[in-house]
């Protein structure tokens, strides 16, 4: 298994999982060339995806998905509750090919097994996923207010772990926000702190930890360097090891071993 991003934040958000010939994306907030341009530097184009997994209706996870699926026949694959939401972006002539996942039960598309969870935030019915080869765990969590027991019982144990660092309290609290937007992203059903987030981790087991990326930082409310350290921490590494998930370049291909 390895997995890339094509770009964390809140202007656009997609991630691709390749097993054998199977590559899914989580996600998909850019438009059809846009996303294509970023698939290239992969060395993928979007006839190589084989499926679409859609976390929630906001704009940066779902925006671009269903142009592209449309265009090139892609699966994708959602919950009831987000498919109610996402039909505004749906092409005015299409035949798309959508599956609706219960957010508890996993599901394969050939050769990856997704294992979806439901976890709190401002959407109609979000989840997050852990993707496995039968050997590798990939685990990914973004877009969540807080942690529950339940995601912490679905990351714990991975291999590989793409977690979201979206501000720093401080930060947002003093930075450029309205009071009501500050209140958004700062509560319970908004986007994770950086402490909260290695709080998070900290209560995980990461014996099995071989890639751990930070994701879906706000430009305006944290740095990279805020968020590394804070990772490095709670799992007792070096700063150097924790990846950074960013908005233009998200991250090249990390295998797991």
């Amino acid at each position: 298994m390895r997995f890339a991003s094509l770009g964390s934040g809140s202007a656009g958000n997609a991630l691709v999982v390749e097993v054998n010939q199977t590559r899914l994306m989580l996600d998909c907030g850019f438009n059809v060339k846009e996303t294509s341009a970023r698939l290239a530097r992969l060395n993928l184009t979007p006839g190589d995806i084989t499926g679409i997994v859609i976390t929630h209706e906001h704009d940066d996870h779902a925006g671009g998905a269903f142009k592209l699926a449309a265009k090139y026949r892609i699966p994708v694959w959602l919950t009831y509750g987000t498919l109610k939401m996402v039909t505004r972006y749906f092409p005015n002539q299409h035949d798309l090919q959508l599956h609706v996942v219960d957010s508890h039960t996993a599901f394969a598309i050939a050769d990856i097994e997704v294992q979806p969870y439901p976890v709190p935030h401002d959407a109609r019915e979000p989840i997050q996923c852990v993707f496995s080869d039968g050997n590798s765990t990939l685990g990914v969590l973004t877009d969540v207010g807080r942690s529950t027991p339940h995601i912490e019982d679905k990351l714990s144990g991975c291999n590989a772990l793409v977690l979201e660092c979206n501000h720093d309290a401080s930060m947002l609290q003093s930075g450029p926000y309205s009071w009501a937007l500050k209140k958004r992203v700062g509560g319970d059903l908004g986007h994770l702190e950086n402490s909260d987030s290695a709080n998070l981790l900290s209560k995980l087991d990461n014996s099995k930890l071989q890639h751990m990326v930070a994701a879906h930082l706000s430009a305006k409310n944290n740095t990279p360097l805020l968020a590394k350290s804070a990772l490095a921490k709670a799992l007792g590494c070096e700063m150097d090891w924790i990846g950074v998930a960013d908005q233009l370049q998200g991250f090249d291909w990390r295998s797991l071993t």
